[in-house]
Order: structure tokens, then C-alpha cells, then sequence
């Protein structure tokens, strides 16, 4: 049986704790014209710039 996931981030700043929510890992492949193969770029983007980081 899975452990249920903790929602809240324990932290003494609760202001910190809430703008972590607004981040977000975003995976994106990349293709090598040279090989043809497939490369991952992993980034932390906050969650309004998601659109923008995918279209570039």
C-alpha cells in the first residue's frame, strides 16, 4: 500500500510554504538533428511561465 503524499510543506514561514506551491518541474524532449535521439531538459518554472518555457 502507497503512502498518501503530504500536501502541506512543514516550514516556520507559512509565506514560503504557500509561493512554493506556485512552482512547477517541467520535463520538455528535445531532439538531436544529428542522431536523431531524444535529450530531457528538466527546469523549475513558476506556474504562470509554463506556457512560454514549452513554446521556446
Amino acid at each position: 500500500m502507497a503512502k498518501a503524499a503530504k500536501t502541506a510543506i512543514k516550514t516556520k514561514d507559512q509565506k514560503a510554504a504557500a509561493d512554493a506551491k506556485n512552482w512547477t518541474k517541467v520535463v520538455r524532449s528535445v531532439r538531436n538533428p544529428k542522431s536523431g535521439s531524444y535529450t530531457f531538459k528538466e527546469s523549475i518554472v513558476h506556474k504562470d511561465k509554463i506556457k512560454d518555457f514549452l513554446a521556446s
